[in-house]
């Protein structure tokens, strides 16, 4: 995405990080249809947070989106029923809204987007290794329960991903979410994380 390109869009009541899993049961024609379109084409789309309003039917309900989405890779494609599909996929980059977006016949989203930049890979700091570790026992946690909410593997000398993963357990709002998603310097966002980690006392030291 050199230029501003048209990318169609799904609204979620909910923020995809880049690097994380995203799970959908997908069931209104229009999202079957971009599904079908994304797997025929080996393209993705766009998950974008609901900022307001409802996004059910194909009409509007007052919508307004987030202006900054993440591209959804699509890993596996389930059929789950009749009109009902099961969809696993990978976040990859983040992108901005560079125009309004338009709601087509058939109700599905679509607005030019421009790429916005990968997170530099950057090292946490030893004052970090603390949330790091903190991290690193929450999955094995996970782990043991069955859980497994990251993909491997794990990259623990990355401060982005290391904040990202952290955002995705954390239980914020959507709101603070979209936010530290938006934030350009990874360190920054992990030293938000780390801050409030120690705020409510999950680390100390």
């Amino acid at each position: 995405m050199s230029s501003p390109s048209i990318m169609p869009l799904f609204p979620l009541q909910a923020v995809l990080f880049p690097g994380g899993l995203l799970g959908l049961k997908v069931f209104e024609a229009r999202y079957l249809d971009l599904v079908a379109r994304s797997l025929r084409e080996g393209s993705g789309f766009g998950i974008v947070c609901l900022q307001q309003g409802r996004e059910t039917g194909t009409a509007a309900q007052g919508v307004k989106l987030e202006r900054v989405g993440v591209v959804v890779r699509l890993d596996e494609v389930d059929a789950d029923g009749p009109g009902l599909l099961r969809v696993r996929g990978t976040g990859l980059e983040r992108f901005r809204l560079a125009g309004t977006p338009v709601q087509q016949a058939d109700g599905l989203w679509t607005c030019a987007v421009d790429e916005v930049a990968a997170d530099a890979l950057r090292a946490p700091g030893d004052a970090m290794q603390p949330t790091v570790q903190a991290l690193g026992e929450a999955i094995r946690k996970l782990d043991e329960q069955g859980h497994q909410p990251f993909a491997e593997p794990y990259r623990f000398g990355d401060a982005g991903w290391v904040a990202n993963r952290w955002c995705e357990l954390l239980p914020v709002s959507l709101a603070a979410k979209q936010k530290l998603m938006e934030l350009e310097d990874p360190v920054i966002r992990l030293s938000i994380v780390d801050g409030y980690l120690r705020d409510k006392q999950i680390i100390v030291g």
